[in-house]
């Protein structure tokens, strides 16, 4: 006789909870075990959890188990990913719907929409300043829309990936709203201080996320007669994470939006979420411990969703957010890897792929336990030239001045450069200056056509496509961001929109071209080459398993100027990848490339053979070469 469904049901839930219990009691016992509620929460932590899987819907059922029989779904090299603002590429919500046969012509099976759940009015921080979790913004549509697009995403086998912010809410959210009328439940779920002591203790280590238009991390409100804590705006208020009540709310809100059809959550600004006097209150022990049981939580209730935590930091400070020690395996399933884009463009300007090599080489693991990275090259922030003093020193350089010349040569402002961008967020107290700008841009096409100079545009477009060809190819799920694979340039209107006129991120936030889409299947025109070339690039990475997540990156040194290589040393046999990063030809010894395990002269991103030239493989400019 059947089992009714919902026996099933219990079953299924009791097996999740007991396979992952490990991983989320100890964390919250280590947190929260100290107070006299704590036996209370974890009742309710139960409940919320019970009720999440009981409203699941079957189809999200049915995914849960097929992912949980193949949990290196997301590290095959059929994932690619794409990344846009939804008003930006299709206006609303519905609209997104007629544009999935482009999404699949470039061979995309992921999907990232920026920010879209409720944003305070005005100035948002893009989105980040969120009033209602289980909303969407109105200018792109309802939840009903939003649950179309999952399904038909769904349909057609892409992965759906959107933001939630766990450090902080807008100042209008319901919770903030009430805690301003002097609820003193809600008042808990933020940092609230009647005095400025305890703020300018905290402040002493602190350091400014956004000093030019939101200095300081702290806001008096007269109104209320509080210190609020404001890491990034006045208008985004810090959760209180140390109160289990914000957990529970989070978790709920996780669960909630996981059966509206997310599969991957992008947990924003994780980084800042404890705060501990006399630190930077980043990166905290406590952090990890929250983030490995939020994790938890999604893999009992929602098991095919996925954690991708946002937190552009160091390596050292970054690779815990994947799991390290006793996290190992247990924290995010994905996080971006800031190294390898900064990387890319500090060897672009100076030619020298010497910093990458030792950065890339010896920072990371050549693999992760259940995880793998977000590989780009550029995305809707800025770049912050994230390069230590120590890792400049290794190879003769110094961190400051390093870190000084690639915002000038971004910028514009270095003799000989082939880029334009535009500073952002200069520190005249310590000399950082972060840049803004398009891929296609910063890559030197821009200026090329500006110029009429022919050349420049063939080597800005090869630049593009070498570094296309990089993140398909190092390890992880490579990101495109909305227009680069069409090699949009700057949009300067953003300097005539007053609540975007101040942050010139908006400088590579474009309008997607459509015109420019339309076109990319005739002519010979760079936007037509890049989309050509970039999709050409995402379709040989399915057809190499050597590309998996799993397989281990080795960062090896060819001992040629200019020239990176890492070897993907599958069970089939090794796969060495070079990139040529100067615009000049480079010779490999054909010695060295068989000494580290290619056993065929065989081009595996062109699918042809390579021929040897004595002794050598020649490298074009900006080449880039998956060698079997």
């Amino acid at each position: 006789m059947a089992r009714p469904p919902s026996t099933v049901d219990d079953e299924i839930f009791d097996l999740r909870l007991a396979r992952s219990a490990p991983d989320l009691w100890p964390m919250l016992d280590a947190i929260y075990g100290h107070r006299e509620d704590y036996a209370d929460f974890r009742a309710a932590l139960l409940k919320v959890l019970k009720k999440g899987w009981k409203d699941r819907p079957a189809d999200l059922k049915s995914l849960d188990l097929k992912r949980d029989l193949e949990p290196d779904w997301f590290q095959r090299p059929d994932m690619a990913g794409y990344v846009f603002y939804i008003d930006r590429f299709a206006g609303t919500l519905r609209g997104i719907l007629d544009k999935l046969d482009y999404l699949e012509d470039l061979g995309i099976t992921y999907v990232h929409l920026m920010p879209c759940l409720k944003p305070r009015p005005g100035d948002s921080d893009g989105g980040y300043s969120v009033m209602d979790y289980r909303q969407i913004n109105p200018a792109y549509g309802t939840m009903e829309d939003f649950e179309a697009v999952s399904a038909a995403l769904r349909a057609r086998g892409i992965s759906l990936c959107i933001d939630l912010v766990l450090n902080h809410t807008a100042k209008e959210h319901a919770w903030a709203k009430k805690a301003a009328k002097g609820d003193a439940t809600y008042q808990e779920y933020y940092l609230m201080f009647d005095t400025p002591d305890v703020p300018r203790r905290y402040e002493q280590s602190l350091v400014e996320v956004f000093p030019d238009n939101a200095p300081g991390n702290f806001t008096y409100y007269p109104g209320i007669g509080k210190w609020v804590w404001t890491t990034f705006n006045e208008h985004q208020w810090d959760l209180n994470w140390a109160n289990p009540t914000v957990f529970l709310e989070i978790v709920e809100i996780m669960l909630f939006l996981a059966n509206r059809g997310v599969d991957v959550l992008r947990l924003d600004a994780v980084a800042f979420m404890w705060k501990r006097m006399g630190t930077r209150c980043q990166s905290e022990p406590e952090v990890h411990m929250l983030l490995q049981a939020l994790r938890a939580c999604s893999r009992i209730a929602s098991a095919a969703v996925l954690h991708l935590e946002e937190a552009i930091v160091a390596p050292a400070e970054m690779l815990p957010y994947l799991g390290r020690g006793r996290h190992d395996g247990r924290e995010g399933n994905l996080a971006y890897h800031n190294s390898l884009m900064v990387q890319f463009w500090g060897a672009l300007a100076t030619r020298d792929t010497r910093l990458m090599t030792h950065v890339l080489g010896t920072h990371f693991p050549d693999r992760l336990t259940n995880a793998t990275y977000a590989t780009y090259i550029r995305c809707h922030d800025d770049i912050g030239w994230a390069i230590t003093d120590e890792d400049a020193a290794a190879v003769g350089a110094t961190g400051h001045g390093h870190r000084n010349f690639l915002s000038d040569f971004y910028e514009g402002s270095f003799p000989g450069t082939f880029a334009k961008g535009a500073l952002f967020q200069v520190n005249e107290a310590t000399g950082d200056k972060r840049i803004s700008g398009t891929f296609a841009s910063l890559a030197g096409l821009e200026q090329a056509v500006e110029a009429g100079d022919a050349a420049g545009v063939e080597a800005a477009v090869q630049r593009i496509l070498m570094g296309h060809a990089l993140i398909a190819s190092y390890g992880g799920i490579p990101l495109i961001y909305m227009g680069d694979e069409l090699a949009l340039t700057n949009d300067y209107g953003y300097l005539q929109v007053p609540e975007h006129a101040h942050d010139s991120r908006w400088i590579h936030r474009p309008v997607m071209d459509w015109a420019v889409a339309g076109h990319r299947h005739d002519g010979a025109s760079p936007g037509a080459r890049v989309f050509w070339g970039t999709k050409a690039i995402l379709a040989r990475r399915r057809a190499v398993s050597a590309l998996h997540g799993c397989v281990p990156v080795k960062v090896v040194s060819a001992g040629v100027d200019g020239v990176f290589a890492f070897l993907r040393a599958a069970p089939t046999g090794v796969v060495l990848c070079l990139f040529n990063f100067t615009e000049g030809w480079r010779r490999v010894p054909e010695a060295w490339v068989r000494g580290v395990g290619v056993t065929q002269m065989h081009d595996l991103l062109s699918d042809h053979p390579v021929e040897v030239f004595d002794g050598h493989v020649a490298l074009p400019p900006y080449a880039r070469v998956w060698l079997a």
